[in-house]
This record gives structure tokens, C-alpha cells and sequence, in this order.
């Protein structure tokens, strides 16, 4: 990594993972560390993640378990 913060993509990898300059990446920090993704790697590690999961389901008991936590209160 750079004094500023920048770091290089050697171009062997650039070359090999079809990378041109500009290509928006996406670092997240993740438990097992550092992971590197271009946009379309995100979407996908995201769609497999939620993969089967009801999402609206989830939202509703969340909000359900909330409004009762505040009529409590």
C-alpha cells in the first residue's frame, strides 16, 4: 500500500481478471479478513448469501419484535 492509501493490482491479475483501469472495487472487511470484489463479484457473493432466505418475512417479525418492544416501554 501507498503513502496514500492507494494500493496496486499487479497486471498479471489485471490481465488475468480482464481489470482496466477504473474498474470500481468494493474492499470489504470481512471476519476471515480482507476481500476484494469488483461490482458484479459483490452482487453475487450477496445474491448467494440471501439465497433462499425470505427476506420480507425477516423484516416483518423485526419490525413486529420492535413495535412490541415499544408498546412496552
Amino acid at each position: 500500500m501507498g503513502d496514500r492509501g492507494r494500493f496496486v493490482v499487479p497486471a498479471e491479475l489485471r490481465t488475468r481478471l480482464h481489470l482496466a483501469e477504473g474498474t470500481p472495487l468494493v474492499l470489504l472487511d470481512t471476519p476471515a479478513g480482507l476481500v476484494l470484489l469488483t461490482r458484479d463479484q459483490l452482487r453475487e457473493r450477496v445474491r448467494a448469501d440471501v439465497a433462499g432466505v425470505d427476506l420480507v418475512s425477516s423484516l416483518l417479525a423485526e419490525r413486529r419484535q420492535q413495535a412490541s418492544a415499544e408498546d412496552a416501554a
